[in-house]
């Protein structure tokens, strides 16, 4: 997209003082934090600023923020010619027509959500935001009519905590549409180059061990994003994540910017040496901001010295993604993520051109002065946790791969207004929490997750099974994910195999890597043998947050026939060979890889 100039007229003094009167009151109803722009066009923390027209100036030559037309890949120059968010008359005319869309149009309805998904598919998907991971038992409902009506009666849970519905035919794409939209949902910016469904850990606001409640946060991200044009169209796409500094993890590691809340202490300040005093933050609680995650190339994001105040984590995301749309590379697809701006320029380089558009100061730390984040718990996704509320509890569902039954969508919509308060919260790992059970209804809640065809048990060896869309989904994928990380699944639960430290397996289907193979305990990466039969490549110590590293290759080219045993048998040797307490991580690292081999040779 090309910056151009405004053709609006300058705003009156009596418009700038209605719209700075209005823009105050929404902020102050504190739904989710804004931010607004000066009239020099710096982005502040607050709502209160005076409006102004479109900040974007005439570029001197016809290029795209600086890269001539010339050397656009293919992607950028269709952007140029004419803006996806534009595609309405477009879509309207697949569905009149009822065909399938050509290569450029497949790009352009991704910008909706719309995903043709041939050759695996002959059919759309559609891919849903659900910011901040959470969900209202009355959406559920009716995500679950949509996919019984249009679709193949059938969802799938995501690794960015969203939901993804297929098998709907050209003809009904406006209906799909207008559906999610009649739900309070969209699918607006869930393709193509944008920045992704924005997510926080899935216990926020009920988890005793937060520090901060993120969800206004990714809330108020989710909402500027929606309402300001520029931020769609990016280089590639964008992953934004916040941590709540609590019991389970957001994987925010994992993200292009990674929000992190921490608690500042006078005694944690007092480690900081050779400072002036008068330059510290207060004591309190603040985001530490990470950059620069992306599994699929394994990076893990990381701290930048960054210390903000919660209220200007909008404005500062805000910064940050302009600073990436003009100045990540519209050249070459595979060097386009944030990852690659950042390893050219450097953190204190990106850094600086954010400041430039903000209206407030950045703030520093070392990460040493800040408290030390508290270690996640592993499956803590997973069955029955008291809630800061006392009285309640939430309950972690398994949901095997991430695949619900409209039925099943339906039973759960039920389970969370009857017993608790209606809302359902959504997992990067492909499972539902369900908050705001009473004591006295926790038994009876497990009962029906047992009859719906789910459980509750954070089972060690099969609790932490993720897998991708896979081949009959996706048209990238070598390999039926799904169905291989179920069979190995199946073949761990009927082995009588017993962990005492919980393990995650990821199966992911090609380079992308959609389930985070790198970062799994075990991961697999699909490949075609030579015989065209399906395999795996299989690495070993990946984790995140307290465990962060990625995975080593162990193994190439296995029959994905052979998986399940190769898996209990890797767990097994785990088992006999460890020393007292130690998890899978550190047993595998503690180990060459030649040495592993040997072991399971």
């Amino acid at each position: 997209m090309t910056e151009t100039p405004s053709t609006t007229e300058p705003f009156s003094p009596a418009q700038k003082e209605y719209l700075q009167g209005f823009m105050a009151g929404v902020a102050a109803s504190g739904q989710f934090p804004f931010t607004s722009h000066t009239a020099s066009g710096q982005l502040t923390a607050s709502a209160a600023s005076a409006a102004t027209g479109n900040l974007a100036a005439p570029p001197a030559e016809d290029t795209v923020f600086g890269t001539p037309l010339a050397d656009l890949c293919k992607e950028e120059r269709w952007k140029h010619d004419e803006d996806p968010l534009d595609a309405w008359e477009r879509l309207i005319a697949h569905a009149d027509a009822d065909k399938f869309p050509d290569a450029e149009n497949t790009y352009r309805f991704k910008t909706h959500g719309l995903f043709y998904v041939a050759p695996a598919q002959d059919s759309f998907m559609i891919r849903l935001r659900v910011p901040a991971c959470q969900l209202s038992a009355h959406q559920l409902h009716g995500l679950a009519d949509l996919a019984a009506d249009l679709g193949g009666g059938y969802a799938d849970l995501t690794t960015r905590g969203n939901l993804q519905i297929r098998e709907f035919k050209p003809r009904d794409l406006i209906k799909v549409l207008t559906r999610v939209q009649d739900l309070g949902l969209t699918s607006r910016g869930a393709g193509a180059d944008n920045i992704r469904n924005v997510t926080a850990s899935p216990n926020s606001g009920f988890d005793p061990d937060e520090l901060l409640d993120v969800r206004p946060f990714a809330l108020g991200v989710h909402h500027y994003i929606l309402n300001h044009r520029d931020l769609y169209g990016l280089p590639r796409k964008f992953n934004v994540a916040f941590d709540n500094g609590g019991s389970l993890t957001a994987a925010a590691d994992t993200n292009d910017i990674g929000f992190f809340a921490c608690r500042v202490t006078a005694a944690s300040l007092a480690k900081v040496e050779r400072v002036d005093p008068n330059a510290l933050p207060a004591p309190g609680i603040y985001f530490r901001v990470q950059l620069g995650g992306i599994t699929g190339h394994q990076d893990f994001a990381r701290d930048t010295g960054l210390l903000i105040k919660p209220s200007e984590a909008v404005a500062v995301t805000a910064a940050m993604i302009r600073v990436f749309a003009e100045h990540g590379d519209r050249t070459n697809r595979k060097k386009s993520r944030l990852k690659y701006v950042l390893d050219a320029w450097g953190f204190e380089k990106f850094i600086a051109e954010t400041q430039k558009k903000l209206a407030f100061p950045l703030g520093r730390l070392p990460l040493a002065a800040c408290e030390p984040r508290r270690p996640v718990v592993k499956h803590g996704w997973v069955g029955i946790y008291k809630q800061a509320q006392r009285g309640f509890n939430s309950v972690g569902i398994v949901i095997p791969v991430g695949r619900l039954k409209a039925r099943q969508m339906h039973q759960l919509a039920d389970l969370a207004e009857h017993y608790g308060k209606g809302e359902l919260r959504l997992t990067v790992w492909q499972n539902i929490i369900l908050p705001h059970i009473p004591d006295a209804l926790t038994s009876a809640v497990t009962r029906q997750i047992e009859r719906i065809g789910f459980h509750t048990e954070a089972s060690s060896a099969t609790g932490g099974i993720i897998a991708c869309t896979g081949s009959k989904g996706c048209k990238y994928s070598s390999a039926d994910t799904k169905a291989h990380a179920i069979a190995t699944s199946k073949h761990l639960a009927a082995s009588g195999l017993a962990l005492e430290q919980p393990v995650n397996l990821h199966f992911t289907g090609c380079n992308h890597s959609c389930a985070q193979h790198y970062c799994g305990d075990l991961g697999y990466i699909s490949t075609k043998l030579p015989d065209g039969a399906e395999g795996y490549h299989v690495v070993i110590g990946g984790g995140m947050d307290q465990e962060q590293g990625i995975a080593k290759e162990i193994f190439r080219g296995v029959r994905a026939t052979e998986v399940p045993a190769l898996t209990e048998k890797i767990l097994r040797t785990y088992t006999t060979r460890r020393q007292s307490g130690e998890t899978f991580v550190q047993w595998s690292r503690r180990h060459s890889i030649k040495e592993l081999q040997e072991f399971l040779s």
